[in-house]
């Protein structure tokens, strides 16, 4: 304890002595002030540095425009390549279509040799048909004019049968209450009753007569008739080729329907 005593002491002896020295002028401080032009140095380099500066911020900007415009001139080179290509691109299409309808016109030229000899093959055998034919027309014609004459002699048997028709149809039309008429159609007729229904004598009943064929069919009616009772008149009427049958077999078959 005595030692740390000491040596705290000591030290405090030698603090106090560098105090007094301190306090005594050093020997820089005697010496001449000499000037070394730190501060025109200063302002030297401060004007170097800002030049510096600039020469580097417009060397950089300079770097940059041409680059920039190494770039621009590479896009348009490339540009350039790319129109140009397209071009050949087009050109080869349009060589390529040439040649294709080039190919199509020699095809076309050689389909119409052989259809020209084709034609004229037919022509040919068109003209041996045609003299064949002749002779077959003059053939019909003669079949044709017999025929024709046979027919006239029938429509004279029709006429003069039909000069007893006409009284039978309207005897029939005044006892079976019944009315003829168009029904939009040059091969048919509308044939309509009334006095069919006890409780309305008032209310119609009709039929389509189809006479487009020999046989005579039924397009429609009203009111519905079974298919096969009407069926059963008309092979009845086409059998006998009587219409006052075929009048009467409709009538009852609406009466009967009335009723039902």
């Amino acid at each position: 304890m005595s030692t740390a005593y000491e040596s705290r002491l000591s030290m405090g002896r030698q603090s106090l002595q560098m105090g007094r020295q301190s306090l005594q002028p050093s020997a820089a401080d005697t010496l001449p002030n000499i000037d070394f032009g730190f501060d025109d140095l200063r302002d030297r380099m401060a004007k170097f540095t800002a030049k510096f500066n600039t020469f580097i911020e417009e060397g950089r900007k300079r770097v940059l425009d041409e680059r920039n415009r190494f770039h621009m001139e590479v896009a348009e080179i490339q540009e350039d390549q790319r129109m140009k290509k397209k071009d050949i691109e087009i050109l080869q299409l349009k060589t390529n279509t040439h040649q294709t309808t080039i190919a199509k016109e020699e095809a076309e030229t050689r389909e119409m040799h052989a259809a020209i000899a084709t034609l004229t093959a037919q022509r040919d055998k068109q003209a041996r048909t045609r003299d064949a034919l002749k002779e077959q027309i003059a053939t019909t014609q003669q079949e044709i004019e017999a025929r024709q004459a046979a027919q006239r002699a029938h429509a004279a048997q029709l006429e003069a049968q039909a000069r007893f028709n006409v009284p039978e149809l309207d005897f029939w039309m005044t006892n079976l209450c019944l009315t003829i008429e168009g029904a939009g159609h040059d091969d048919r007729l509308k044939f309509v009753y009334t006095h069919v229904d006890e409780r309305d004598w008032a209310r119609e009943a009709w039929f389509e007569l189809s006479t487009s064929s020999r046989d005579y069919d039924i397009r429609h009616c009203r009111p519905k008739l079974e298919k096969e009772k009407v069926e059963r008149v008309l092979e009845r009427v086409n059998e006998t080729r009587e219409l006052s049958a075929l009048l009467k077999g409709m009538r009852e078959l609406f009466v009967e329907a009335m009723k039902a």
